[in-house]
């Protein structure tokens, strides 16, 4: 009698690797990290490149914050070229400009204006390929936990870029010169454009051309602000990093009241995206979408509770942990998203989705400026401890709002008239 073969049905993948069988996600993320790299290594190039030039400490730090003020500029004047415009063409238009700034910063004799004035530029293309790439998750992945889960992988590939990207910058640059090095941003520029381009999939514009860029840019964001629950999920995006960021933008005056080395403060720069990475994964990989809406409001109460901890004066070790233990609560994102894209008309996504990180980052960039002018005022534990207390404050009163809130029927069509 013939041996009857029997097997067993595999398992349907779940969690992240749900997301990752998707194959025009995989070109999205490989694009992503791809871009990142690019910008890591050009942030470090530039500042040490400014630094040469003009021996100014001051002139260099401001590299860096320039990565931060234009986002504003580029998320509310450019908005609208994520709904006007085909997804794949914006992200690799977008890939394309910033590449060809470059290529001036490495050309031998650039003024230093001209170098401060590309860098601009490209802070403010990048929201709108972040808000467009953000909109495009939904038409490739859908607005459910599949939305979700790859708005997740793309946080947890920046964090994890920002604890090894910074390092392999430093070393690219012991082996290469500043404008050297530039040339491998502008290869993974033109690396995430191609990888865009033949990866993902052609779609039509969400919305039709309605006037002028800018006027059709601000009308979004009037939009999209003039929608109660929507603007309360934005604040409770913007609002908690903005004292999120004290510890880190302290970091180094904090290892020397401690007297610690430059061991210390790499370890005190990696705790945060540590415990944002392993939150995270474990939220995304473990959590039912139901539960991880669930326990957004309550994480976003208590994820900067723990700077509390710097009034007691912990040691490295102690600090380290706090540090860890409020990147872990930053996995309240992952209910936010949810239900900012539930929130948000199609028609409207680019640009909301393109105001919402562009908020994001200026709001960072004035919480490391106000965390600086405070620690000047009252010192660094003050300043950790304060912006704690204040920043929880805040979450719990933004928390209050987002429960009143959350029982709307046909919100989305409020905001358009519908």
């Amino acid at each position: 009698m013939p041996e009857v073969m029997t097997t067993t049905p595999q398992a349907p993948p779940s969690g992240y690797a749900r997301v990752l069988a998707v194959p025009e996600f995989r070109a999205v993320l490989a694009a992503h990290t791809l871009s990142l790299l690019g910008v890591i290594v050009a942030e470090i190039a530039l500042s040490v490149l400014v630094y040469d030039l003009t021996g100014s400490p001051l002139m260099s730090a401001l590299t860096f914050a320039l990565g931060f003020l234009p986002y504003v500029v580029g998320g509310t004047l450019l908005a609208g070229v994520a709904d006007r415009h085909p997804a794949r063409r914006v992200l690799v238009t977008c890939d394309l400009v910033c590449a060809v700034c470059v290529v001036p910063m490495t050309l031998p004799g650039a003024p230093l204006a001209v170098l401060l004035a590309l860098r601009c530029a490209l802070a403010v293309v990048s929201p709108v390929f972040a808000g467009t790439r953000m909109a495009t998750l939904t038409d490739i992945l859908g607005d459910g936990d599949l939305f979700v889960l790859g708005r997740s992988l793309l946080r947890i590939v920046s964090q994890s870029a920002l604890l090894t990207g910074y390092g392999l910058g430093g070393l690219l640059l012991t082996v290469a010169s500043p404008r050297q090095a530039l040339l491998v941003t502008v290869t993974t520029f033109l690396a995430s454009a191609a990888v865009l381009r033949l990866g993902t999939r052609r779609r039509p514009a969400r919305a039709r051309d309605g006037g002028t860029l800018v006027g059709d840019s601000l009308k979004g964001a009037r939009l999209v602000l003039a929608d109660r629950r929507v603007r309360v999920l934005l604040l409770l995006t913007w609002i908690p990093p903005v004292f999120a960021v004290a510890p880190e933008a302290l970091a180094a005056p904090y290892a020397d009241d401690l007297g610690a080395g430059p061991l210390a403060l790499g370890l005190l720069m990696c705790a945060l995206p540590v415990g944002t990475v392993a939150g995270e994964l474990y939220a995304g990989s473990r959590l039912r979408p139901a539960t991880r809406e669930r326990v957004a409001l309550p994480l976003v109460c208590l994820t900067l509770l723990p700077y509390l901890g710097y009034a007691l004066r912990p040691g490295l070790a102690v600090s380290l942990l706090l540090l860890v233990l409020s990147g872990a609560g930053a996995a309240y994102t992952l209910g936010l998203d949810q239900w900012f894209v539930r929130a948000v008309p199609e028609e409207l996504r680019g640009r909301a989705m393109t105001l919402l990180t562009a908020g994001l980052m200026t709001f960072q960039g004035v919480g490391m400026a106000l965390a600086g002018v405070a620690a000047e005022l009252a010192g660094v534990r003050a300043t950790v401890t304060g912006a704690g207390l204040l920043g929880t404050v805040c979450c719990v009163l933004l928390a209050v709002e987002a429960r009143r809130t959350e029982s709307r029927d046909g919100a989305a069509q409020d905001m358009t008239g519908g």
